[in-house]
């Protein structure tokens, strides 16, 4: 979910093609890390940064499956909070199953 509203009338773009509930949860969660840590500036605390990402950053969240869907909202403070220390928290692009059918069709 674009919450900056830069994609006008689409602010939701569905993302299929997850082999398991967990690759769904672990692509959401480094996706909306990877947004809050480049709202971040220099300096800004947990409130700043927080106030940023709502204004122009990325939300995602697992659907169709209840209890086991990850939500932003879980864990949004504690990204707020402190900046990812392993590039991997952040690296949803080697997750993302869309990267899978790019690479399909490049080889036909």
């Amino acid at each position: 979910m674009d919450l900056s509203g830069a994609n006008g009338a689409e602010p939701v773009e569905v993302v299929r093609g997850f082999e398991t509930i967990a690759h769904a949860n672990a692509f959401a969660r480094r996706y909306v890390r990877d947004s809050v840590d480049i709202c971040r500036a220099p300096g800004m605390d947990a409130k700043a940064v927080m106030e940023v990402w709502g204004q122009f950053g990325l939300d995602a969240e697992v659907v169709g499956a209840e209890e086991q869907g990850w939500r932003s909202a879980n864990e949004l403070a504690a990204f707020a909070a402190a900046r990812a220390t392993d590039p991997e928290e952040r690296n949803w692009r080697i997750l993302d199953p869309r990267r899978e059918e790019g690479e399909a069709e490049e080889e036909e």
